[in-house]
């Protein structure tokens, strides 16, 4: 007597097919993924998209972020968001946005995971202590490519690495891929919701404080929020035939960041904690780039200068063992 099969045996390739047949045309498909710089021989099961997202959450660059500083340096309390938790946050978003639209969704995954990976400690203040010391700018998501490429060689495709390296807004050109866009509008959605959370928790704003013409625009902050912008992106894109925001949302979308930065991210409260990061970073970069030799082997590379050495170890460092080094070196002996 025959029996009925309870599970399928979907292979990578079985997948991949299935993948022209269901997601959009434009989707980004795994078998068309551009080459590795190092040729790789392909797994049985997993897309090359699932091995990145794999290989971003398991190496020692994404643990970090659990210690790094979202917006409030070194908050008391256990529920402020840190730069995982926004990681995985913005992840859920952009697959809540990739699957509503047919794109791929393990390529967003990848791409939103990977986005703050080459982040600095301190959050954004830990980019303008670095900047010195660059030509140009400092940037973490351009770091991020240097970190999945260099410091800890993960091999990506260039879909990932180019979402990463994009998906910041002030990046130009913007990202390749449908999936790299979703990752920009993933971010500022995530970000702008849970920071006013925060702002909240931490007293620096009270739900009164956020201008009516935010809330009528999206909700209340948090669930309703989140769920607002997501449904704007998805039915602005489905409209446009790309990953894309209405414009009078999008303006008050950039209208509350402009918002956040004048009453929370640049208040004197946090300016003067600026100021105290910036100190610890720059610090600790002058420091290592005299003694080059005490910089893990990891950061020097063959082609880094000391300070070019000095400088990726910092950025790499998290906001605790950062100011633990800044207190060993600095501190005077005997004040505690």
């Amino acid at each position: 007597m025959a029996t009925t099969a309870t599970l399928h045996h979907r292979t990578r390739e079985v997948r991949e097919a299935l993948e022209f047949e269901h997601l959009a045309p434009i989707a980004t498909k795994a078998a068309k993924a551009r080459p590795r710089d190092v040729e790789e021989v392909e797994d049985p099961y997993r897309t090359a998209f699932e091995r990145d997202r794999d290989r971003i959450l398991h190496c020692k660059a994404f643990r970090r972020l659990k210690h790094k500083t979202q917006v409030f340096l070194n908050p008391e309390g256990d529920h402020f968001v840190t730069r995982l938790t926004h990681t995985l946050q913005v992840a859920q978003v952009g697959r809540s946005i990739a699957v509503a639209l047919g794109l791929n969704e393990p390529l967003t995954e990848a791409i939103c995971l990977g986005h703050d990976i080459g982040h600095a400690p301190f959050g954004h203040t830990g980019e303008d202590a670095l900047t010195p010391y660059v030509e140009g700018e400092w940037q973490h998501a351009i770091h991020g490519v240097r970190v999945v490429e260099k410091l800890e060689p993960l091999n990506l495709t260039p879909e990932v690495r180019d979402g990463i390296s994009q998906s910041s807004w002030k990046n130009d050109p913007p990202p390749f891929t449908p999936e790299g866009t979703i990752c920009r509008y993933a971010d500022r959605i995530a970000y702008l919701a849970h920071d006013v959370q925060d702002a909240i928790r931490a007293g620096v704003l009270t739900p009164e404080t956020l201008p009516s013409r935010f809330t009528d625009a999206f909700g209340e902050p948090g669930r309703a929020w989140i769920s607002s912008m997501v449904t704007i992106v998805i039915a602005s894109s489905v409209e446009a035939g790309e990953v894309t925001m209405e414009s009078e949302k999008l303006q008050t979308m950039q209208d509350l960041r402009t918002w956040m930065f004048e009453n929370v991210y640049l208040r004197p409260e946090a300016r003067a904690q600026a100021a105290r990061a910036v100190r610890v970073i720059q610090d600790l970069v002058e420091w290592f780039a005299e003694r080059p030799e005490l910089i893990p082997d990891a950061y020097r590379l063959p082609d880094s200068s000391p300070l070019q050495a000095a400088v990726d170890y910092v950025a790499g460092m998290s906001d605790k063992f950062a100011m633990h080094l800044h207190d060993e070196r600095f501190r005077p002996a005997g004040l505690y």
